[in-house]
C-alpha cells in the first residue's frame, strides 16, 4: 500500500497484529488473487522455505535443485513479476539474465546461515545460485550477496559497523558477475541510507517514506539492512516496515532477518507463536534441520 493507504486503514498506526489470527484481513475480503490472512506468511516466507528444503537435500546451494523447490511457489506470483515468468517457463535448470526485484533478497537468508562471514566467496558464488532462477540483474544479485553476508556476519556475533562494511564489501565484489544497467549501486545505497538513518535522532515513518518508498530494490533492501542495523531490533524494524507500506513485507523479512540474528531476543515471541499456529510448523521444522545441519558442519 501507500504511505497514505496505511494512515487509512490504520490510522492509529500498526503495532502488531490486529485482528484474530486466522481471520481474513479485512481490506482483502473478496480480493481475486489471494485473501490474505492475519499471521500468514508471504511470499518471502514461501520462498526462503523452498531455498532451506534445497540446501538439506543437497548440502549446498545449487541454482537447479532451488528452482525445483521455487516450482512449488505459488504466493503472489502474477503477471509482471520475476516468479511468474520462472513458473510460466517452468524449467527449475533456467539461468534469468534479468530482472533486479528483491525476490533474490527476500529468499538469501538461508545461505547466511549455512556459510561464516570469513568464507566470502562462498557466500557470494551461494548467493548468486540462490539469485539466478528468477533474478539475474545486477542489483537483484548485488542485493541478495548484502543479505547473505549481513546475516552470516551477524550471526557470528559482529557488530553493526563490521556487519554494514561485509554487506557492502560483498555486494561490491558481486558487482563483476553482472553488467550493471544504471549509475546506482546496492554497496553505494547501503551505505548512503544506513549513515543517514543512523545520523538522525529519531526514525520517523513518515520522513523515511518520503525519502526511501520501499519500491524500487535500491531502496528496498538497502533500507531493510540500514534499519536492522540502526534500530538493532527485529520487532522495531517490523513495525516500521509494516507502518512505511510498499514492499512492506520484503523489507520486514529480510531487516527481521539480520536484526534477528543479531539480536534474538528482539524476536517478538507472541508474533511468532501467531504466526507458527496459522501456517503450522513446516518451515519451523525446516530451519531446526538446518541449523541441525549446520552445528553438525562445524
Amino acid at each position: 500500500m501507500s504511505r497514505a493507504n496505511v494512515r487509512k486503514w490504520y490510522p492509529e498506526g500498526i503495532a502488531g497484529f490486529q485482528g484474530r489470527p486466522g481471520d481474513i484481513i479485512p481490506r482483502y475480503i473478496g480480493a481475486r488473487r489471494h485473501e490474505w490472512r492475519i499471521g500468514e506468511t508471504t511470499d518471502d516466507t514461501e520462498q526462503t522455505a523452498a531455498v532451506i528444503r534445497a540446501l538439506l537435500r543437497d548440502g549446498r546451494a545449487n541454482h537447479a535443485s532451488i528452482g525445483t523447490e521455487l516450482l512449488q511457489c505459488k504466493k503472489s506470483a502474477h503477471p509482471g513479476v520475476s516468479i511468474w515468468t520462472f513458473l510460466e517457463i517452468g524449467d527449475p535448470a533456467r539461468i534469468a539474465l534479468t530482472g533486479d526485484g528483491c525476490g533474490a533478497a527476500m529468499r538469501v537468508a538461508p545461505i547466511g546461515v549455512i556459510h561464516s562471514p570469513d568464507r566470502l566467496d562462498d557466500l557470494i558464488q551461494d548467493a548468486y545460485e540462490c539469485s539466478i532462477p528468477t533474478h539475474g540483474g545486477q542489483l537483484a544479485i548485488c542485493a541478495a550477496v548484502a543479505v547473505a553476508c549481513a546475516v552470516s556476519a551477524a550471526l557470528d556475533g559482529h557488530s553493526a559497523a563490521d556487519i554494514l562494511a561485509l554487506a557492502s564489501k560483498g555486494a561490491q565484489r558481486a558487482e563483476t558477475l553482472r553488467p550493471g544497467s544504471g549509475s546506482v549501486t546496492i554497496a553505494a545505497a547501503i551505505e548512503k541510507i544506513y549513515f543517514d538513518l543512523a545520523a538522525r535522532k529519531d526514525l520517523v515513518v513518515d520522513e523515511i517514506a518520503e525519502q526511501y518508498f520501499p519500491n524500487k530494490p535500491e531502496n528496498i533492501v538497502p533500507l531493510a539492512i540500514s534499519l536492522a542495523l540502526v534500530t538493532q531490533s527485529a520487532e522495531q524494524t517490523i513495525l516500521v516496515a509494516a507502518n512505511l507500506g510498499g514492499d512492506s513485507d520484503s523489507v520486514a523479512s529480510i531487516g527481521g532477518a539480520i536484526a534477528g540474528a543479531l539480536r534474538p531476543e528482539t524476536v517478538n515471541y507472541q508474533w511468532f507463536e501467531i504466526v507458527n499456529s496459522v501456517n503450522g510448523e513446516g518451515f519451523l521444522r525446516d530451519a531446526i534441520s538446518l541449523a541441525t545441519l549446520v552445528s553438525h558442519h562445524i
